[in-house]
């Protein structure tokens, strides 16, 4: 009997030892794809109410995902690469207006007018700041446009992921519920939330902060702010930082118009930054996520910097979604364990 159970157990203990190495190699294996393998399963939760109306047609199922997959390009990812190419080509523009042709005149009355607002002793350059913004900007895009081929291979195996994500997401969401430890109701709840968390970081962070960019940058364009388009991707970051949001490149933008003597500009542009792109996230939030992750504005802003800090730009992405799964974790666990109801 004793010998049973040894065998038993070095039989066990080579099956793990062979499943750790083999999920190890594994992970080897997929390590250059995990961001598109990221971004596909991210991008086809989205997407999915979309593949459902087609199913509901009664599409094939690879009908249906192709058909998903070719709108999503056309439509979102098209004007997405145009608007790349425009904000790159500022970009440039720009960064060699300060640095070859000695700068922009006007920012050196802007800087004077700064400085006597400053205490004694405090000294701003502006010229320095603006122009170390820009390069940091210009040597980012630069890196991407500059591996030109491995964007397009990238974007183009996002695209596949997408698609079999979406054709055969529910057999494999199945799947990973049958061989996960965790009792089904467990798995249902994780799976929920972070269906939920990725339509809010996607929908209700992500898509809101591109409109509003654009509009910003739309608005910088009619009122003549230089280089609109690159503004308003900024304008497009800062709006993932609750509170203050876009407001960090309008009033800099409102406060130049001032300062270079087109005072009706500057004044159309504070309204048009107040009236249209501040209401943005409270007109389009209610219709486009019908409910958002449970997690306060604070955390999702350190959550948003730490994780680009780690993982680089995916980490606008993974850092909130981590921290939704803590969140789920934790409600699981009071329920678990400690007898509390759970909330989803």
């Amino acid at each position: 009997m004793q010998e049973k159970n040894y065998t038993s157990n070095a039989e066990k203990y080579f099956f793990f030892a062979l499943l750790l190495g083999t999920l190890i190699f594994t992970f080897f294996i997929f390590q250059p794809f995990w961001m598109v393998l990221v971004l596909g399963a991210c991008f086809s939760i989205v997407l999915r109410p979309i593949y459902e109306k087609f199913k509901k047609l009664k599409f094939p199922s690879w009908l249906a995902s192709m058909i998903t997959v070719f709108l999503f390009a056309v439509l979102v990812c098209g004007p997405l690469f145009g608007m790349g190419i425009i904000i790159f080509n500022q970009t440039q523009d720009l960064y060699r207006t300060l640095i070859e042709g000695g700068g922009i005149p006007t920012l050196a009355s802007i800087n004077d007018k700064i400085q006597h607002i400053l205490p004694n002793g405090i000294d701003f350059d502006i010229h320095q700041k603006t122009n170390d913004l820009i390069y940091m900007i210009s040597n980012n895009l630069g890196k991407i446009f500059s591996a030109t081929l491995t964007t397009i291979f990238s974007f183009g195996l996002t695209l596949l992921a997408i698609f079999y994500f979406l054709k055969d997401g529910s057999e494999w969401k199945k799947s990973l519920i049958t061989l996960s430890p965790l009792a089904d109701t467990d798995d249902l709840k994780i799976i929920n939330r972070m269906t939920i968390a990725i339509n809010g970081i996607i929908k209700g962070y992500l898509l809101i902060g591109v409109i509003q960019g654009i509009i910003m940058g739309i608005g910088l364009a009619i009122f003549g702010v230089p280089s609109p388009a690159l503004w308003g991707v900024v304008a497009a970051i800062s709006s993932l930082i609750p509170t203050v949001g876009t407001a960090l490149i309008s009033i800099p933008a409102v406060i130049f118009l001032f300062a270079t003597g087109n005072a009706g500009s500057a004044i159309g542009l504070a309204i048009w930054s107040v009236a249209i792109v501040s209401t943005i996230d409270n007109l389009l939030n209610p219709y486009i996520v019908g409910s958002k992750i449970k997690i306060p504005p604070f955390l999702i802003l350190f959550s948003v910097l730490g994780g680009m800090a780690l993982l680089g730009w995916m980490g606008i992405l993974l850092g909130p979604l981590i921290v939704s799964l803590l969140y789920t974790l934790v409600y699981l666990y009071r329920g678990e364990f400690q007898n509390t109801p759970t909330t989803n």
